[in-house]
């Protein structure tokens, strides 16, 4: 991916925002590729890794959703929270190369990561709180988030991905070709959105995928 094709993004996510953003471009269509060993070793929450997440990463990882007035408890919790939870007693399910690197990457680090197709998304591009009446469908059957108040990746056609839920029309499929991540760090933990995003680039190159810096510019 030349830099010249890079999706600019904006950003106004406040001061406790530390977002790194990368896009890739596959090496065949997502539905081709297999996740690698070391990707795979890292669905369980149990396996070494660079990161580790505790209960001071949760809170301020809440406190960060929380600043715009979204409330991260219940359904609503960090994706990087649920994450967790499923993988307590057995390993983490795998469903593609691309999402399975994200779930590992935010499983360890406790970072919620966004991982969503990026020809599915329609410029311009931006982050910011997503206002009140906020929502879309975030799985196949048709259920509705409502995002008002939380850090929201939004295209075109309005928000499509955070730290909690991504929307359905965004998501990967077999056909993927290019993906763009977000990693919802806080300035709260300092350094851990970096760390987790050049581990991610780290398990990325296992299975022969490049990262490309979109935010913070390089």
């Amino acid at each position: 991916m030349s830099a010249a094709s890079l999706p600019e993004l904006a950003v106004d996510g406040g001061e406790l925002l530390d977002l790194w953003v990368f896009a890739s471009q596959l090496p065949a269509p997502l539905g081709q590729l297999g996740t690698s060993h070391q990707v795979s070793a890292m669905l369980d929450h149990g396996e070494p890794a660079p990161l580790a997440a505790d209960d001071q990463v949760r809170q301020r990882i809440r406190a960060l959703l929380r600043a715009g007035g979204f409330k991260p408890t219940g359904r609503s919790k960090p994706a990087s929270e649920y994450l967790l939870a499923a993988s307590t007693e057995a390993p983490l399910r795998s469903i593609n190369a691309a999402v399975d690197t994200c779930n590992a990457v935010s499983l360890h680090s406790g970072v919620p990561i966004s991982v969503v197709d990026l020809e599915r998304v329609r410029p311009p591009l931006r982050v910011a709180v997503a206002p009140a009446g906020s929502n879309y469908v975030f799985n196949p059957s048709g259920q509705v988030i409502d995002v008002a108040g939380l850090l929201c990746l939004f295209d075109a056609d309005g928000p499509c991905a955070n730290a909690v839920k991504d929307a359905q029309r965004s998501k990967t499929d077999g056909e993927t070709r290019s993906t763009l991540v977000l990693l919802w760090g806080t300035t709260a933990l300092p350094g851990r959105a970096e760390a987790a995003y050049r581990w991610y680039r780290e398990l990325l190159a296992t299975m022969g995928i490049g990262a490309e810096l979109i935010h913070p510019r390089p």
